[in-house]
Parts: C-alpha cells; sequence; structure tokens
C-alpha cells in the first residue's frame, strides 16, 4: 500500500511540474566583448645560421610577455539536444593587436644578445559549445575550438595555430538583448621563429571578457 501511495505521489508530482520552457538561446546570435588579455611564450633553444655558408651558433631566447586590451565579435548558433542541454557552433574574430614586449635573444659562444619585438596580432577561432539552461533567460557554457593568430617577431610575421577552451555565462537584460561575461585559454603550438633558425616559440594566452549580445 506504501509503494502504491509512493508511485502515485510520484505521478502526481511530475504531472503538476511544469516543464522548463524553451530557452531563448536556442537559434542565432551574435555579439561583441571586451577585455584583458595576456600572452606567454615559452622557447625551445635551437641554432641560427646567419651567413647560409656561414657556422651553426647555439642561441636562446626568453621574455616577450604581453598584456593588452582585448575585443572580439562572435557569431553562432545554439541547437536544442536534450532537457536543458544545448550544442553550439560559432566563430570569433579578434582585430586588435596586442602591446608590444622585448624578447632576449643570446649567443652564448659569441658573447652576444640582442633584444627582439613580440607582438600578437589578429586571431580568430571556431568552436563547439555545450551549454546548459539554468532557465529560460540564463545560459553557462563551455567552449572547445581550433584558433589562429598573427604574431609579430622580430619585425617578422608568423602564423600560429592551436586549441582554445572557455567559460562563459549568459543572461538576458532586455527583451532580446543580452550579457555575457566568459574567460578563454588557448595553446599555439610550436613553430620556428625564423628561416634561419632551428629553435621554437609557442604561446599560452588567456583572457577575459564581458558584452553585450542579441538572440535573433
Amino acid at each position: 500500500m506504501k509503494v502504491k501511495s509512493l508511485i502515485v505521489g510520484i505521478g502526481f508530482i511530475s504531472l503538476t511540474t511544469p516543464a522548463l520552457a524553451q530557452s531563448v538561446f536556442e537559434g542565432f546570435y551574435g555579439q561583441v566583448g571586451i577585455g584583458y588579455e595576456n600572452s606567454t611564450p615559452s622557447y625551445s633553444g635551437g641554432t641560427l645560421n646567419g651567413i647560409t655558408s656561414g657556422p651553426l651558433y647555439s642561441y636562446g631566447m626568453s621574455g616577450g610577455t604581453t598584456n593588452s586590451f582585448a575585443a572580439t565579435a562572435t557569431v553562432g548558433y545554439y541547437f536544442p539536444v536534450t532537457g536543458n542541454f544545448l550544442l553550439g557552433i560559432g566563430a570569433e574574430y579578434s582585430p586588435l593587436s596586442g602591446t608590444s614586449s622585448n624578447a632576449t635573444v643570446t649567443i652564448p659562444a659569441l658573447k652576444y644578445s640582442e633584444s627582439q619585438s613580440i607582438k600578437k596580432g589578429d586571431s580568430y577561432n571556431l568552436f563547439i559549445s555545450p551549454a546548459y539552461a539554468i532557465d529560460k533567460e540564463k545560459l553557462a557554457y563551455a567552449k572547445v575550438g581550433y584558433s589562429n593568430a598573427n604574431y609579430e617577431i622580430g619585425g617578422g610575421n608568423d602564423t600560429y595555430n592551436g586549441y582554445s577552451l572557455g567559460l562563459g555565462y549568459r543572461q538576458i537584460i532586455q527583451g532580446n538583448w543580452y550579457g555575457f561575461a566568459e574567460v578563454n585559454y588557448t595553446s599555439y603550438g610550436n613553430q620556428n621563429v625564423a628561416t634561419n633558425a632551428s629553435g621554437t616559440a609557442s604561446f599560452k594566452v588567456t583572457n577575459a571578457l564581458v558584452g553585450v549580445g542579441y538572440k535573433f
């Protein structure tokens, strides 16, 4: 009798408790954000040959961390999956160049050192975004993607590729307008720092952004 009463009670609760209404974030959206960004390089030593027929010299690099203003423009789309879960796809572009910082290049055998400027240029990111609708007008989400960035190193331009991770939160402000806050991490893989060098550089980039968006 107790078991029967419990089953009836659970059934009554399930019938009288409303399901979560459709999240307003399903579908297309666009947003812009501003914030702060840090870019930290790491280097592996290599050999440098300044003259094609000359000897090879070992060299190393250090320094070059930059902190700068960041801005992004993003478009994307969220699909309903099941229950409160959504899955999104998106693309974002960061048009601003970062501040310039100096890295030190040393050639121990020649007792020589010099400074080379390093600056992060524009970048883009393609991502997927699993998300959870806290309620109809609130969304918590993650991002996993592929990123590409331009770096100026010692006056030359280099393109770096890597992966990106992010976490964020969105909430409707009024109508279809919403505010958001997110943090992102990007790891750009090793690449030769110059055409006449075997040493490589990689970059770890973190940013924190706030902004507004519109759900179409």
